[in-house]
């Protein structure tokens, strides 16, 4: 072989460690974040419930009519 050859395979082996590294790498910290995680959310206590009934209902406001949004429209200049 080549010296360019050779210098090509080492280069891809070499690549190719790397990338098995960084993806072991990523699969530890993923496995310790998802126990973490996991941990944090046996230990965090319960949410509270909410009171529906308790609390006031908030008044809804009626829709605009279209005859307001256009008279609205004609004051601002949009609707010549």
């Amino acid at each position: 072989m080549s010296d360019k050859k050779q210098d090509a395979v080492s280069a891809m082996a070499q690549y190719d460690a790397e990338g098995r590294a960084v993806r072991a790498n990523m699969e530890k910290l993923r496995a310790l974040r998802l126990a973490k995680e996991a941990a944090e959310a046996a230990s965090a206590p319960p949410p509270k419930a909410k009171r529906a009934a308790a609390a006031k209902p908030a008044k809804k406001e009626a829709p605009a009519k279209l005859s307001d949004w256009l008279a609205n429209q004609q004051k601002g200049g949009f609707r010549t």
